[in-house]
């Protein structure tokens, strides 16, 4: 039996496998509503066989938006688009949920194809929100300074949007906390230097990750997982690490939430080389957290071929594989993965016409 394609019980959730389609930004709404490209962009990687599709970074608020073109979750009019992209991907045999996000000092900028740095008002953009008023770079719009009232705003947000992925009939959330966006931002000493209650020592730098998710947990379903995205570490001396990372894990578990998905970096610019981007890079940090923490992990990054997907579950590296690049390439990599594992993955009905040919079949080559 392939520990890829076992199931995987979080809470009354299960996962029909360990394979999640992992948060892509399409920089494609238009005032944050979904449209055709997202039905059939997440409803493609349903029928390719994955367990569980998360959206992209889906804005809790409009300035939370990484830019002006991405989806959105602040209103309840979003929902009903929302809703139809659940259901698709249900009807195919996939859990939905979304990832809720703010993108703090890292928003207002322009899609990549449009090209980089700041979205000026005349593009849409804002001013946007941040632990202080340092940008992310030269290129980058400069943010105004969360207050009190500012931060708490932030945290309803999350919780509001909690509660429309549940009207919109999700039944996963994750939290991004990753990449350098908002919650990130307060994360790393790197970045956040304030001196107040948000700022300065691990506990207040972890106290607005703590008050979102005890804000959303208080508006979702018990019966429901929480995931939290986190960057592991900033790849700089003296910015957030590992070690934060599995205290940080320590404190979430309690609190309700059900599984870390480890990924790293975002947090400031880095030099090229800085990071060893390889097959598999970021894994050990899911397998230390999950081994210190107690906690179940997602190991996320350069995982591309099924034996390697295989083996980080069967040794008991990581819970879920999530993959990004991969799905893009080929959104049925789910069943040629079960192929190559000689799992048995069911194929949609309507293609099941070419799943006994094999010599038309596309399979992975083993790690």
């Amino acid at each position: 039996m392939s520990a890829l394609f076992s199931p995987l019980h979080l809470r009354d959730v299960t996962l029909r496998n360990r394979i999640v389609v992992s948060p892509m930004c399409e920089y494609s709404s238009v005032d944050g509503f979904a449209n055709d490209w997202h039905l059939v962009h997440l409803g493609s990687r349903a029928v390719g066989g994955a367990g569980l599709v998360l959206t992209e970074a889906i804005a809790v608020s409009p300035e939370g938006r990484i830019s002006p073109s991405d989806l959105g979750i602040w209103k309840d009019e979003h929902v009903e688009q929302l809703e139809r992209i659940a259901r698709f991907c249900n009807d195919h045999g996939a859990e939905w949920g979304t990832q809720l996000a703010h993108a703090g000092r890292k928003a207002s900028t322009l899609p990549p194809w449009v090209g980089s740095g700041a979205a000026w008002p005349a593009d849409g953009g804002w001013v946007p929100l941040g632990p202080g008023t340092e940008a992310f770079d030269a290129s980058y719009p400069v943010p105004a300074a969360l207050d009190e009232s500012g931060i708490a705003a932030v945290i309803a947000d999350f919780a509001r949007a909690a509660q429309r992925t549940l009207a919109a009939g999700g039944t996963a959330i994750e939290v991004h906390a990753a990449h350098g966006y908002l919650i990130h931002q307060f994360l790393s000493p790197l970045i956040n230097h304030r001196t107040d209650r948000w700022g300065g020592s691990f506990e207040n730098r972890t106290r607005l990750l703590i008050a979102v998710v005890r804000a959303i947990r208080a508006v979702w379903p018990e019966r429901l997982p929480l995931i939290v995205r986190i960057s592991a570490t900033d790849w700089v001396e003296g910015g957030w690490d590992i070690a934060q990372s599995v205290e940080l894990a320590k404190l979430l578990k309690p609190e309700g939430v059900d599984l870390i998905d480890a990924s790293t970096g975002g947090a400031v610019p880095v030099a090229p080389g800085t990071i060893p981007v390889g097959p598999l890079y970021q894994t050990t940090f899911a397998e230390q957290i999950r081994r210190d923490a107690g906690i179940a992990t997602g190991a996320v990054g350069m995982i591309t071929e099924p034996a390697d997907a295989e083996a980080i579950i069967s040794d008991g590296r990581a819970d879920l594989i999530f993959i990004a690049r991969e799905l893009l390439r080929d959104p049925y990599w789910p069943l040629f993965a079960a192929r190559a594992l000689g799992a048995d993955a069911p194929w949609p009905k309507q293609y099941q016409r070419a799943a006994g040919d094999r010599a038309a079949m596309r399979v992975p080559s083993p790690a």
